[in-house]
């Protein structure tokens, strides 16, 4: 486990200081409470979660309200099979379309927001606002929100590097 002064044997872990065990169990109550309250208001209001939500989102910011699936997975954080798993239940609900095209001189999928998918969008974005703003952006002061997001940031990019080849972001990975 370590020598009598404190300092970890090789190959043991740095185990965490008591400051650093109840940050970290700080921040795992964020990441397990924060993404279910959200996804639960999106739920009840928009009968949507919070990826497809996402997908919309990153959709509406895109030109032509479109964006191939790869460069969407990437910008959701999901990985392909999650991201068409969505995109087929906003399918479904007339929200978004799949249409092929060509990018760089190759065929590609990619998703375009529908007309009703803006509607549904604009009719849902005011009440995740208010809730990302309840939980999140008033309950802090501008400069801990910019703190969280530069902290945020660091982890995200950390997890990134880390994950294994082929993973974008999805948790089964």
């Amino acid at each position: 486990m370590g020598s009598d002064d404190g300092t970890p044997a090789a190959g043991d872990p740095a185990w965490l200081s008591a400051e650093q065990q109840a940050s970290w169990r700080d921040l795992m109550a964020l990441v397990m409470t924060l993404p279910a309250a959200l996804d639960a208001q999106l739920r009840r209001d928009a009968g949507v979660n919070g990826f497809e939500y996402q997908v919309l989102a990153a959709l509406s910011e895109a030109p032509d309200r479109a964006l191939v699936l790869t460069t969407l997975a990437g910008m959701t954080q999901g990985s392909l099979s999650r991201l068409s798993h969505a995109v087929t239940r906003l399918e479904r609900a007339g929200l978004v379309e799949r249409r092929s095209c060509s990018e760089a001189g190759a065929r590609r999928t990619e998703a375009r927001l529908t007309a009703s998918g803006w509607e549904k969008l604009q009719e849902i974005a005011p009440g995740h606002v208010r809730e990302a703003r309840r939980l999140v952006v008033d309950v802090l002061t501008p400069e801990q929100l910019w703190a969280l997001g530069e902290a945020s940031r660091l982890v995200a990019e950390a997890a990134r590097a880390g994950a294994p080849a082929g993973c974008d972001g999805d948790a089964a990975c």
